[in-house]
């Protein structure tokens, strides 16, 4: 299967990730843009773009009909969907194989099992990984307090075609279930044209531990490690890194053999993640969904094993097989990736687009910046607020952290707020320093920087 030319269905930094690993292969290039993105950096590398419809994520990034089209009369023969807007939709997929255009990632059917998030359960399940205790669909708040009964206090209430953090509600009080459950009703209708909703024990004390598989159409699955995504504010992840830190090799090879086991199971195809929720007081880990797509954060698993996901993308929906096996895979050193966006701690991560007059990244071995931005780039307000994915390699943790403090220290940016001083206060924060994370600590985080509390004291000159 011949891949020559192929369309990008996204924007800012995946869009230049994705253009950069096809120059790497030979591959001609299009971009889709929208009208805001005209002048964007990745428009101005790729071989060609092409308006696909205004600002709008809903007439441009988001209409299927539009970017199938821009992808026929290009002559493109492949499509690459990035992360977020369409990469996870099967009908996107399916549209392609109409027009015989490969879509590089997973089938069709492959994407619409594990975007219902009761499917990958109940297949997760029958491949013995373990799940947490919670229900099938619940139809109405009386239902969901009975499961809550027996489930036990706190829950979560999920949407079943969620995703981001969207149509999720913990309840610790059996008295707020209404409200709540008609609150993620409602939030998972209009993100997702989906209500349905189920339940699931909630674990307080939580990290979020993430399996890189890839996969080809032949049955062969390996593994690129596990990430560890535990800082997060609102379900969205800020500080990713890999090996995770602070758990046993046991642990760390349990994980990692269960989400090789689910991609193997239903043969998935191309990159992948296989998530899940540990349970720090029980040590127990559950399987929380599967991302059928690749992963922001993909960096560091390329970064502690020399290997390029995204043109490995490339070779499995050409129809190659994997180029290596598991054994092939060597694991070096320590990965730490931090997102850098335009937005304002102080001001509850208010965000903040506008023009950006001065961009010095951090330079220096062992560096990368996945980046769209430039000074006199303009910030729009349309779209998701991520400048930057700063990756920093180092032979153990301990270096790995040293040199994400300096580069953080480093970078200047100004024009727009950033995130760049709330990440410097995280790196010098002695819980981070030793592992000792949940999914909740950076809300305490947010708390102990506004009170000027619990990070290192050092000159910083980012703004």
């Amino acid at each position: 299967m011949t891949v020559s030319r192929v369309l990008i269905a996204n924007r800012g930094e995946i869009a230049v990730r994705i253009i950069r690993a096809c120059q790497a292969l030979g591959i001609e290039t299009v971009l889709t843009v929208s009208d805001a993105d005209r002048d964007s950096l990745p428009a101005r590398i790729a071989d060609r773009s092409i308006c696909i419809g205004p600002a709008s994520a809903t007439d441009s990034y988001l209409n299927i009909k539009a970017i199938v089209a821009a992808a026929v009369g290009t002559g493109s023969d492949a499509l690459h969907p990035g992360y977020g807007f369409l990469a996870e939709s099967p009908e996107l997929a399916e549209a392609c194989a109409a027009q015989g255009i490969t879509f590089v990632g997973p089938r069709p059917e492959q994407i619409r099992e594990m975007g219902n998030k009761l499917t990958a359960r109940a297949l997760a399940r029958q491949y013995d990984l373990p799940v947490l205790p919670g229900s099938e669909k619940v139809h109405s708040y009386a239902e969901a307090a009975k499961i809550a009964e027996r489930i036990g206090l706190p829950v979560m209430i999920k949407a079943a075609a969620g995703g981001g953090g969207r149509g999720m509600k913990i309840v610790t009080d059996y008295r707020d279930m209404q409200q709540m459950f008609g609150s993620a009703s409602a939030e998972a209708r209009a993100a997702f044209g989906d209500d349905t909703l189920y339940l699931e024990r909630f674990i307080p004390n939580a990290r979020h531990i993430e399996v890189q598989v890839l996969g080809d159409r032949f049955g062969n699955v390996i593994h690129l490690g596990e990430r560890d995504c535990s800082l997060q504010r609102r379900h969205q992840k800020l500080v990713e890194e890999s090996p995770a830190p602070a758990i046993t090799e046991v642990l760390r090879e349990q994980i990692r053999h269960a989400g090789v086991t689910l991609a193997q199971g239903i043969r998935y195809e191309n990159a992948g993640t296989v998530e899940f929720i540990v349970d720090q007081d029980a040590e127990r880990f559950y399987f929380l969904e599967v991302n059928t797509r690749i992963q922001v954060e993909h960096p560091v698993s390329e970064m502690i094993t020399g290997i390029d996901l995204v043109q490995e993308q490339f070779r499995v929906a050409r129809g190659e097989s994997l180029r290596f096996s598991q054994s092939d895979v060597k694991f070096r050193g320590h990965a730490i990736e931090c997102r850098i966006n335009a937005e304002l701690p102080a001001e509850g991560f208010r965000p903040s687009p506008g023009r950006i007059v001065e961009w010095r990244p951090p330079e220096g071995p062992n560096i990368r910046l996945d980046t769209h931005c430039y000074a006199g780039y303009t910030v729009p307000m349309y779209y998701d607020s991520l400048l930057a994915k700063l990756i920093v390699y180092g032979f153990d943790r301990v270096e790995a952290l040293e040199r994400m403090r300096r580069a953080l220290q480093q970078f200047s940016v100004s024009g727009v707020g950033t995130t760049l001083a709330f990440l410097h206060f995280v790196m010098g924060h002695p819980d981070f320093a030793v592992g000792r994370v949940n999914t909740n600590l950076v809300e305490q985080l947010i708390r102990q920087m506004a009170a000027g509390v619990g990070g290192r004291q050092e000159r910083n000159r980012v703004l």
